[in-house]
């Protein structure tokens, strides 16, 4: 914040303050002027007004040179000075009285809440005033004006202690305030990176989706049919037949792959269905794009699952499908969903070439698999032996149950 601007803010915290100060400066050199006809010749006249002019200046101004500064101690000495000759020439005056409260509440306005030079400033000030009463009206008068003098200086430093409680209280505010915005600003930027990042890893997963199924099924399919078309030259009908049936095999399951690279682009289908629902679409889906059989056995009728689970289980029961398109081929594929006690099991098992787990390279599909068992705390066990097929089951228990 720049000086001119602090200046500004603590001037509207202290206009009132001025205001009073203000308010006993010109009643107070009215009334000398009135009381004391010696004010009035022309040098004494001069001098008492410059003197006021200045108090005031002073007063005023001090918040756009000093305040929070290191200027504070020669500003409130020249201000103690002014105030000091003031009260010579008024010796006998209310002037005096009324401008050391003034000027001791703003060495404790200007100094909070350094309570040690606060006390050292109001010493000085105390003292300025003792002299001022001493010399002005002696031993006798000072001690007659004492109870005055308290009571004006007890109501001062009461006004001033709280209001400099309340304007530090409101700067603290304001401190909080602009590192709440600061934080917002600070958040929307890591959301608006967070975005970004993930758009961009959702990109580059979609790219290797698309290129293991429909570039590689596009691919093995030009293959099928070149041979197709070199058999029906040679003649080879039968071969030629045996290849169209791998072709459409492999066209089916491609399909399939790219209606499920499609789905994953799309809104979430439990925004519109339940995981009961979505796996038996699934298995339905499974079966009328590759042509394999595919039973769909679910245990009960509900599933308190949370959306979030619930989204995590569907997938790996998709990557599982997707795997048996791909790899498996087999005639026959089960689908169980069952549920006890908050337990949820769900198996995909196939009939198809199966592998050996020790050799298999996982994908990124089976790792994704994997990774989303363990954000459910579940766990997932891949069984599969050669020439049997292969079993996935996935193990998770909902919490709080």
């Amino acid at each position: 914040m720049s000086q001119d601007t602090s200046g500004r803010a603590a001037l509207m915290d202290t206009w009132p303050f001025l205001a009073v100060v203000s308010v006993v400066l010109g009643a107070g050199y009215v009334s000398a002027l009135r009381a004391d006809s010696s004010l009035t010749e022309p040098l004494r006249l001069l001098l008492f007004t410059l003197l006021i002019v200045l108090t005031g200046v002073m007063y005023w101004l001090g918040p756009f040179f000093v305040w929070g500064g290191r200027r504070r101690l020669p500003y409130l000495a020249i201000l103690g000075a002014a105030t000091f000759a003031i009260g010579l020439m008024t010796p006998h005056h209310w002037t005096v009285i009324g401008l050391y409260p003034a000027l001791i509440g703003l060495a404790v306005g200007l100094f909070w809440p350094d309570f040690r030079s606060i006390g050292v400033a109001v010493t000085l000030c105390l003292g300025l005033l003792t002299a001022n009463l001493m010399l002005g009206r002696g031993l006798q008068e000072s001690l007659n004006a004492a109870p005055f003098v308290a009571l004006s200086l007890v109501f001062t430093l009461i006004y001033v202690v709280l209001f400099s409680r309340q304007v530090e209280a409101r700067q603290r505010a304001q401190a909080l305030l602009s590192d709440l915005e600061s934080a917002h600003r600070r958040l929307r930027e890591y959301a608006n990176q967070v975005e970004d990042l993930t758009l961009t890893r959702e990109r580059e997963r979609m790219g290797r989706e698309l290129h293991d199924t429909l570039a590689q099924g596009l691919a093995g399919l030009i293959m099928q049919l070149e041979a197709i078309d070199g058999h029906l030259v040679g003649g080879s009908t039968e071969r030629a037949r045996a290849v169209v049936q791998q072709a459409m095999q492999r066209s089916r399951a491609t399909l399939h792959e790219a209606r499920r690279a499609i789905q994953a682009l799309r809104a979430s289908v439990l925004d519109h269905e339940d995981l009961i629902q979505a796996i038996r679409r699934e298995a339905d889906s499974f079966e009328a794009s590759t042509g394999t059989s595919c039973r769909c056995e679910v245990s009960v009728d509900s599933l308190a699952v949370s959306p979030e689970r619930a989204q995590d289980i569907l997938r790996i029961v998709q990557e599982s499908l997707s795997n048996v398109t791909r790899h498996a081929h087999a005639t026959h594929v089960s689908v169980r969903l069952h549920e006890s006690r908050g337990e949820i099991r769900v198996i995909v098992a196939d009939d198809g070439v199966g592998f050996d787990p020790s050799e298999a390279r996982r994908g990124f599909g089976l790792a994704g698999m994997y990774e989303r068992a363990a954000r459910l705390g579940g766990k997932l066990r891949v069984e599969s032996t050669i020439g049997e097929g292969t079993t996935v089951e996935f193990l998770s228990q909902e919490p709080g149950a």
